[in-house]
């Protein structure tokens, strides 16, 4: 659960309203679970949207460590995504500031207009060179559920979440690319299998996912037998992730993907 930005210490506010200026009024984010605190700050300077996390007693912990991810890429995928205005810490927690963007999320329901543009941005996205920074390895997310990872691993750089509400489009129909609190490097057919479920939940069949994912040449070009094995460990993380944690949206995901499979291997047959 979110904390409430009183929750940070008074050091740290002090040091991001040195950034945005005196703040008038904080809006907290309506969506994401990536952060113990993520709000809007509305100040003369204009709109910041800053996330913050607290470190673990010994480390740095899981949500520390994404927003780290996130301030490092950001230089590097400035074309698509917030600018990062500043970076702070003090003590035990860790913020990091973005410009704001006004925009509406993404509609990914089939004929929608907006899976053109989802298109232009994935091949954004998959132009761009993958930089050092990025070390998470995307293959290591299925480790556990298979021996051999391998044909995952790849240098494309990867958001590896491109669902609706991190696709935001503005009223001049630009598209940023938000929340990269899990970018890593592997194959680029990797970001298309990640996004099945996305299509699926907004109404695409199997078969129309299908169809849609295999525009892209990544996709199109790979080893049917990769393909197979991605959807098979993609289904079966997520089921064991569900065995443990009760909330509405991880059964959910599990079922999606467990959807994918069935149709992927199924149609296979």
């Amino acid at each position: 659960m979110r904390g409430d930005w009183t929750d940070l210490p008074g050091e740290l506010r002090a040091e991001i309203e040195a950034e945005t200026g005196p703040i008038s009024s904080i809006e907290p984010a309506p969506t994401g679970n990536h952060a113990d605190i993520a709000s809007t700050l509305h100040s003369p300077e204009g709109l910041t949207f800053v996330k913050a996390a607290r470190k673990l007693a010994d480390r740095d912990g899981p949500e520390v460590m994404s927003l780290r991810r996130e301030a490092a890429v950001n230089p590097y995928v400035s074309e698509f995504a917030p600018r990062l205005r500043f970076q702070a810490e003090v003590g035990e927690w860790v913020a990091i500031g973005f410009e704001h963007v006004s925009g509406r999320r993404a509609d990914f329901t089939p004929n929608s207009p907006d899976l053109a543009v989802l298109a232009k941005t994935i091949q954004a996205v998959q132009a761009t060179p993958c930089p050092d920074v990025v070390r998470m390895a995307v293959e290591r997310r299925w480790q556990s559920v298979a021996e051999d990872v391998s044909p995952m691993a790849g240098s494309a750089l990867l958001h590896t979440d491109l669902n609706e509400d991190n696709l935001i489009i503005t009223s001049e129909g630009r598209a940023y690319v938000v929340d990269w609190a899990f970018v890593s490097r592997g194959q680029a057919w990797v970001e298309l299998g990640l996004l099945i479920p996305w299509l699926l939940k907004a109404g695409h069949s199997p078969r129309e996912a299908s169809e849609w994912v295999s525009q892209f040449a990544p996709w199109s070009d790979a080893e049917p037998t990769h393909l197979d094995l991605f959807s098979k460990v993609f289904a079966e993380k997520w089921r064991t992730h569900s065995e443990t944690n009760s909330a509405a949206w991880v059964a959910e995901h599990a079922a999606l993907t467990k959807q994918w499979a069935t149709y992927r291997l199924g149609a296979r047959q």
